[in-house]
């Protein structure tokens, strides 16, 4: 290569590097002028390279295409460029193009489509690339090339495969075990990020802010917030919050995550700066939480700083008002969404108005934003659907999901989990067997024990209890929300000794009944006559299970006892429980049971302890 030749090859390697498109578009003229196109394949070379990495693809492809020679400095400029870019696709074509006219590719080569293979998640074209490389030893002194692989395979979920591949390295750097952290972190395996976290330290490698944040990112996985706390206190050590804002947007969401949404806050309110990702993980916590005043607040503060909500914030705020049901907040956000045009790209906040208005209950609203919705899908049917069947408005779910059918959608295990709900809330028994029919068709029953739940729920609030009893023994898993749904069938129909049979027979089956269940069994015994066994269940509550009574489970007792006529084991089981004596059901339960066997007595105190949480601040 001439002198000549190589000023040009400078050039243009300078305006590559610079992304200097402008001025490398006249260098091209100049070569052209000069004839150099045609007698030097260097400097055609570093044309495509100028191209590929401005972004100019196209005219980059079109460069190589018309060169006579072409070497792999054009291909891998080109293929890099590609993936940079995004166009993966383009990348793997332009290598196997490179293959098949014999050229042989380098570490830079291996590298770029390595990562194209990543992006893809193009497991088996990355193992291809994987055999060729070990072949050639290319690995022995490349920590770039062997962090290219890691992050391949790991991107694909091959983490297995990742572990082993970074293990097998001659050399590793930080870079390289942050690929495999990352890897970890992202397929929600916290615990697994995190042991290489302390493996790369062991190695003498100090974590960067890289490192820090995946690490937190594991721990908010995982809930593991002591850990956390240790990581953070490194963080501060190191000063990294002063420049790296994510490393403190990755604090509060751990912190969050982990359920201390008190110290998550504490973390943003200090950071040195923030922005509206810091605003939206704290918001979306406090939303997470049901707490849903908490993230107003929140977005108040983040105004109040100048900052604007982008989608994922107002996709947590339209969850809070949910949360609390404040529509007339929610029809607020709906407006800062309107004036943002973001329904128009934003399905997701589209269903989330559609949610927000639900679970307020303003569902005619609702139904009217999923009309104006420019793109609909299976969920935003499904959560109109849900609405309706919250609101016990079964009718009008069962004609959403004709609707959503005649738009082509087919109902999910989501949706027909509402459409079940639907029926039980209006005894359509007939409908909920053809649902039935639909999901055993689909198949939706062999990992979702949530629908299960509700097929068993349907039969038995309809009073269809053999087929509720057919279909819970038909399904492949049941857990202590299913048998309660049968037990709570059999309770309200008045088949107490079936009720009974049924909770022995989940223990037997290793299941610990909870709060729900206790709930149906005893209400089951009340309206039985079960006094004995009434007795036994309520003691075990927490004696065994370590239950605390509610409202619920002694209204239940005091009704038992009081329909046989023992008046004062009503009174009894009331006193035993003070936090409980102001509730009105417990009081009602005991006044009914006094009109029955006509004792004024206790029925006048009843009364009197009734009225006093009314009478006191009168009196006060």
């Amino acid at each position: 290569m001439n002198a000549e030749a190589s000023a040009f090859v400078g050039l243009l390697r300078a305006c590559a590097k610079k992304k200097d498109c402008c001025r490398g578009a006249r260098i091209h003229a100049d070569v052209l002028k000069r004839g150099f196109l045609d007698r030097n394949s260097h400097v055609a070379e570093y044309l495509v390279a100028l191209y590929a990495n401005c972004g100019v693809l196209p005219k980059a492809q079109e460069l190589l295409d018309a060169l006579h020679i072409r070497g792999v400095v054009a291909w891998t400029a080109l293929i890099a460029g590609y993936t940079r870019y995004g166009h993966c696709q383009h990348a793997l074509q332009c290598y196997d193009r490179m293959q098949q006219e014999g050229i042989a590719a380098d570490v830079v080569t291996f590298t770029c489509v390595l990562k194209a293979c990543g992006t893809l998640g193009d497991f088996d074209k990355g193992k291809q690339i994987h055999d060729l490389i070990s072949k050639q030893n290319l690995l022995d002194n490349d920590v770039f090339l062997g962090t290219a692989l890691v992050d391949m395979y790991a991107k694909c979920g091959a983490l297995v495969k990742a572990h082993l591949a970074l293990d097998e390295l001659p050399c590793r750097d930080v870079i390289c075990w942050n690929a495999l952290i990352t890897g970890y972190a992202q397929h929600e395996q916290g615990q697994n990020a995190l042991d290489c976290f302390e493996h790369m330290q062991q190695e003498g490698l100090f974590p960067n802010a890289v490192t820090f944040t995946c690490a937190l990112k594991a721990c908010g996985h995982i809930g593991d917030i002591n850990k956390g706390e240790a990581i953070h206190d490194e963080i501060m050590k190191q000063d990294f919050l002063r420049e790296d804002l994510s490393l403190g947007n990755a604090l509060v969401d751990m912190y969050m995550k982990c359920g201390d949404l008190a110290k998550a806050q504490e973390v943003l309110e200090l950071l040195p700066i923030r922005d509206v990702i810091s605003w939206s993980a704290l918001i979306g916590g406090y939303a997470q939480q049901g707490q849903g005043q908490e993230a107003l607040d929140c977005f108040e503060k983040m105004q109040i700083e100048g900052l604007s909500p982008n989608s994922v914030t107002l996709t947590c705020l339209l969850k809070a008002c949910s949360s609390i049901g404040a529509a007339d907040k929610g029809e607020k956000i709906h407006d800062e969404i309107v004036r943002q045009g973001l329904l128009e790209s934003s399905i997701v906040l589209g269903n989330g108005l559609v949610d927000m208005y639900a679970k307020c209950g303003a569902l005619a609203k609702a139904r009217q934003v999923l009309n104006d919705l420019p793109v609909r899908n299976v969920i935003s049917w499904s959560t109109l659907i849900a609405g309706y069947a919250d609101q016990g408005q079964g009718h009008n779910a069962i004609s959403c999901m004709e609707r959503m059918q005649q738009e082509g959608f087919s109902p999910n295990a989501v949706t027909f989990t509402c459409l079940l709900k639907a029926c039980s809330s209006i005894g359509a028994t007939e409908k909920g067997e053809e649902f039935h029919d639909d999901i055993s068709r689909q198949g939706f029953f062999k990992n979702n024990v949530a629908l299960g739940t509700a097929l068993v729920d349907m039969y038995a609030k309809c009073g269809a209890l053999a087929k509720a009893q057919r279909a819970f023994e038909e399904l492949p898993s049941g857990d202590v929300v299913c048998w309660s749904a049968l037990i709570a069938g059999y309770a309200q129909h008045g088949y107490g000794e079936k009720a009974l049979h049924c909770f022995e027979l989940m223990q037997l089956n290793g299941l610990s009944p909870d709060t729900i269940t206790f709930s149906s069994v005893l209400n089951a015994c009340s309206h039985s006559g079960l006094v004995g066994e009434g007795e036994l269940i309520f003691d075990s509550m927490t004696r065994e299970f370590g239950i605390k009574p509610n409202v619920e489970h002694v209204a239940s007792m005091v009704a038992l006892f009081g329909h046989a006529g023992h008046l004062d084991k009503a009174v009894e089981v009331i006193q035993k429980i003070p936090s409980l004596q102001s509730s009105p059901a417990v009081w009602l339960s005991l006044m009914g049971a006094c009109k029955r066997w006509g004792d004024v007595n206790i029925g006048q105190w009843a009364f009197e302890q009734a009225v006093r949480p009314l009478m006191n601040p009168i009196l006060t």
